[in-house]
């Protein structure tokens, strides 16, 4: 038995854009759209390899349109754009959860070095 933290508790919050994600050990995460997006664990994003990671920009007013759950691991994130290739692992979601704000910041700075003015998405 593992004794790693498992999901008690997913929600979509489509309005806001935004994934909630409790824990069996009390963490309760919020997770944006765009955040889950940019750090998809697909190839599309992440690459083959190490330094392959492929920015990517625009993606401030994407959504999820569906969750599956794949087996008793992970769930697969489909985002209305057509990107559905990202299996999001228990383990993955929580190290999202707890190291999003320096995940964030990254992918700020990427984008301002990649001369993109990252714009806030229409409040609904």
């Amino acid at each position: 038995m593992s004794n790693k933290p498992r999901p008690t508790e997913i929600n979509l919050h489509q309005k806001s854009r935004t994934l909630e994600i409790a824990f069996d050990d009390g963490s309760r995460f919020n997770l944006p759209c765009e955040f889950l997006r940019v750090y998809s664990p697909s190839a599309e994003v992440q690459g083959h390899g190490p330094g392959q990671e492929v920015l990517q920009l625009g993606k401030e007013e994407v959504n999820i349109e569906k969750i599956e759950q794949v087996g008793n691991y992970a769930i697969q994130l489909f985002f209305d754009d057509n990107h559905n290739t990202g299996i999001y692992s228990w383990d993955t979601l929580y190290t999202y959860g707890t190291r999003y704000d320096e995940m964030w910041q990254h992918y700020l700075e990427r984008l301002k070095e990649a001369g993109h003015t990252r714009r806030e998405p229409a409040a609904n």
